[in-house]
């Protein structure tokens, strides 16, 4: 079989989709089952990752990878490729395509949330995302949690929902951390309430000479919140870094040298950085959301959403408190026992397949 896939997140400096579709590529790349299929990725550019090309064929498709790349002139190139299905890994998919498509929709902030959008970049989404779903033979999400946001908001028959969480990659753990290092993780939207976690760190750092704050992640808030000038009124410039972009070996140190991890989020799909915060034995202060308490489970501390006192807290119990870090990180196997890629990669799978047929 050829399955074709939507490859661009891979482009650039991969994130959460590039890094969940690089998960599978790996897996796929070992798995004797997987050798069965033939794979073909199509990009605006050459992608720098090292599978074997005859299996891994890559189809450049010129152009910026936006919509019209998307809707247009993928499947220009897709359609003389001979395809017999087609992996959208990315909310969605190329709609005049005429080879059945499975789509991944990790979650439906835009749908949920359209104030968190701008006017133009909120429609394209909802009608993008809705026509995906309608058009996919089968629909992959990673949570229960945005299972129930795909029948809710975009009433999709529950029978084409599979559930498959995607797997972990865990970091090396660090044979002596930090004695005070927070850390985030993740692109900054509102909703994940950047601001509120350098606020609630300001007095540990008042308290501990040692204590910093590491954010990694690109500014993608509307309306635009100014972190440099957060960080600038809590008087922490030198104690809280941010740079918007580290790549894996720098990501791999920062998790092994940090000793709690802040994610403040109101919505999420499932939230893949806590848990590879988690995997590399840093447990995290969370919001208290259903889905973070379907993703980490007894592995995390809970904070109610705008309470800086009780984040503070709980930032203070993870780096100070050898018994509360423990019974945590004690509960983390449980927890993350549900994200393989092996599984992950072999679930996908049969999902497509079975789309296929």
């Amino acid at each position: 079989m050829r399955i074709g896939i939507d490859a661009r997140e891979l482009c650039g400096r991969p994130t959460g989709v590039g890094r969940y579709l690089s998960g599978l590529l790996a897996e796929w790349a070992r798995d004797d089952r997987a050798r069965r299929h033939d794979f073909v990725l199509y990009a605006p550019e050459p992608l720098a990752i090292g599978l074997d090309a005859r299996r891994f064929a890559t189809r450049i498709v010129s152009g910026v990878a936006g919509t019209w790349w998307e809707q247009r002139r993928l499947p220009v190139v897709a359609g003389d490729d001979h395809l017999d299905a087609f992996l959208s890994p990315a909310y969605t998919a190329p709609l005049f395509l005429r080879v059945p498509v499975v789509v991944a929709i990790h979650d439906l902030s835009f749908a949920a949330h359209p104030e968190w959008f701008s006017i133009r970049e909120g429609l394209r989404r909802r009608w993008l995302s809705r026509r995906s779903a309608a058009k996919a033979r089968a629909i992959i999400t990673i949570s229960e949690f945005s299972r129930r946001e795909l029948i809710e908001h975009f009433a999709v028959p529950e029978s084409r929902i599979h559930v498959i969480p995607p797997g972990i990659t865990a970091p090396v753990p660090a044979a002596a951390r930090a004695a005070a290092k927070v850390l985030y993780v993740g692109s900054i939207f509102n909703r994940r309430r950047v601001p509120d976690l350098i606020r609630a760190f300001a007095p540990v750092a008042r308290s501990h000479a040692d204590a910093s704050l590491d954010i990694v992640g690109d500014n993608r808030s509307h309306p635009r919140q100014d972190l440099a000038q957060t960080i600038e009124r809590a008087g922490l410039n030198g104690r809280v870094r941010w740079r918007e972009y580290v790549d894996d070996d720098e990501l791999s140190a920062l998790y092994a040298s940090s000793r709690a991890f802040g994610f403040l989020s109101e919505y999420e799909g499932l939230g893949l950085t806590p848990l590879e915060a988690l995997a590399a034995g840093v447990p995290g202060v969370l919001l208290d959301t259903a889905v973070a308490r379907e993703a980490c489970g007894e592995a995390a501390l809970y904070v109610a959403a705008g309470d800086i006192p009780a984040t503070t807290r709980a930032l203070e119990q993870l780096l100070f408190d050898e018994t509360a870090r423990a019974r945590l990180l004690a509960a983390a196997p449980g927890a993350l026992a549900r994200y393989s890629w092996p599984h992950a990669a072999r679930e996908t799978l049969n999902v497509i397949e079975m789309s296929a047929r």
